[in-house]
């Protein structure tokens, strides 16, 4: 359990860094982030790649981006420039 939050947060803070939206995001965002990104990732485009905590990371870093870009659609963040 502790294994997959960090984890999480690890992927989520990835997603936040790839995006530029990572400043706007706290900690628990970013596990927040990074597990409902694995999950919709790895429904989206399966479990390939190296795993980590039962995560696939490539799936779930892509799933991740994903929903942090809707996220901030959704409620107007903006990146830092």
């Amino acid at each position: 359990m502790i294994w997959s939050l960090i984890v999480g947060a690890i992927i989520g803070a990835i997603a936040g860094a790839i995006t530029n939206r990572g400043a706007a995001m706290g900690w628990i965002a970013n596990i927040v982030a990074g597990l409902v990104g694995a999950w919709i990732g790895q429904g989206l485009l399966g479990t390939w790649g190296p795993s980590l905590a039962g995560m696939a990371l490539i799936p779930s870093i892509i799933g991740a981006v994903i929903l942090v870009l809707i996220i901030s659609a959704i409620f107007g963040i903006r990146a830092k420039k």
